[in-house]
């Protein structure tokens, strides 16, 4: 009798901690967040990364005690609608999302051109979004307040890149003057901030600008341009034109067989250049907001290294290739609304905004202080290079990992 006694005695043990879980679960409430977001057209790509990147984080904040705000416990959940990689549709489901869902609080679009859509939207109706995507510094000078980027801002992006010429040039022992530079970007905001903080670094070295075009809009062929670059040979290629710029550029400078010193393109990771274009991607140089081999941690995420293996567990998708940092600074965005919530202990949006505005953060993928502008003034860019196969961080040399191979050619 001892036996069955014994047994259903964990019976009932297990139902009620699955009852007393479940009750627990019940008792958090929800937040509601609002996001239009590039689930088709030219951004896709990067529109998924970055949803995965916001549900991933709310999973784990849900698994970590859920949001504490004034001694009640919430969950995160968003409502996602498909802009299209449209900035008309954007900003008008961002009015739906406010005027019709009711949302208080937004996650932010994927790229500079959307978010500048929608943030006049925001602003309006006096909304909070935290962003991940939109890195153009012209965001930055309209004097939002309800508008706060987690990434750095885009002309940081591959400065460091002008910077590595310069040193190259003078150790083979030549002028950094001497130095050519051709310049191949799309025409969006992100783009053409990438493209004046190349030249205004290329400037302080007083080196020529030999090429400066953008890229097709629908950015698939860019063979003209590179006819250009094969003819007359500039020491440095640079190209943004998210991911699919990127897919197109590694391709086709394979196909062409262009030679260059040095190359630098924004995307790799998101494009999957690697996986995509195995040895044609070689001593490519990649910005990137995020790497994880930095030492960067927190109490939610863990380091870096674990966000990594953790996102990829999560999802499979991802097992064979590096998690892009679009996804990753979406994740960073999605806690810096719980860190705000918390301590404004209050859900009130003047007074989170008032809290995110106050943010000083440590996180797995840096540190998040926010301008008065809104940008994040804490967090540098990193360089890796693509060394067979893998992406190792070159620069800068405090985050290096690994030394530079150049020139590629």
């Amino acid at each position: 009798m001892g036996k069955p006694r014994l047994i259903w005695s964990l019976i009932v043990s297990s139902l009620a901690l699955i009852f007393s879980n479940s009750a627990l679960a019940q008792d958090c409430e929800e937040i509601v967040l609002g996001a239009a977001i590039s689930l088709t057209g030219k951004y896709a790509t990067n529109g998924v990364h970055a949803m995965n990147g916001y549900d991933f984080a709310i999973q784990k904040i849900e698994e970590n005690g859920g949001v504490n705000v004034g001694g009640k416990c919430y969950n995160f959940r968003v409502i996602y609608y498909d802009d299209e990689s449209k900035g008309d549709r954007g900003a008008t489901l961002a009015e739906r999302l406010i005027n019709q869902d009711k949302v208080q609080y937004m996650l932010g679009p994927y790229s500079s051109g959307l978010t500048k859509a929608i943030a006049p939207v925001t602003e309006k109706y006096q909304i909070p979004m935290v962003e991940a995507e939109g890195a153009s510094r012209s965001l930055f000078n309209k004097g939002y307040r309800y508008l706060f980027a987690v990434l750095s801002t885009s002309e940081q992006y591959l400065a460091s890149a002008i910077t590595l010429a310069a040193e190259k040039a003078e150790e083979s022992g030549k002028s950094a003057a001497e130095v050519t530079v051709a310049v191949a970007v799309e025409n969006d905001p992100f783009s053409l901030d990438i493209r004046a903080g190349v030249i205004e670094d290329a400037e302080k070295y007083e080196m020529k600008i030999v090429i400066d075009e953008q890229l097709p809009r629908d950015l698939s062929d860019m063979s003209s341009i590179l006819t250009k670059v094969k003819l007359i040979k500039p020491d440095v290629l640079v190209v943004s034109g998210h991911s699919k710029g990127a897919a197109t550029a590694v391709r086709q400078i394979e196909e062409q067989n262009v030679k260059a010193p040095m190359i630098a393109i924004t995307h790799c990771e998101a494009a999957d250049v690697v996986g995509n274009f195995g040895d044609a991607a070689n001593d490519i140089l990649c910005s990137t907001q995020w790497a994880e081999t930095l030492s960067y941690s927190d109490a939610i995420f863990g380091t870096a290294a674990n966000y990594e293996q953790e996102f990829k567990a999560a999802y499979p998708e991802y097992a064979e290739k590096k998690v892009p940092y679009q996804t990753a600074q979406a994740s960073a965005a999605v806690y810096v609304f719980k860190d705000a919530f918390e301590r404004a202990g209050t859900l009130d949006k003047e007074a989170v905004r008032d809290a995110i505005a106050e943010t000083d953060l440590s996180t797995f993928y840096g540190q998040i202080r926010f301008s008065e502008a809104g940008n994040n003034i804490a967090k540098p860019m990193v360089l890796r290079q693509i060394q067979d196969g893998e992406y190792n961080v070159v620069a800068p040399s405090a985050f290096a990992s690994h030394a530079l191979n150049w020139p590629r050619m």
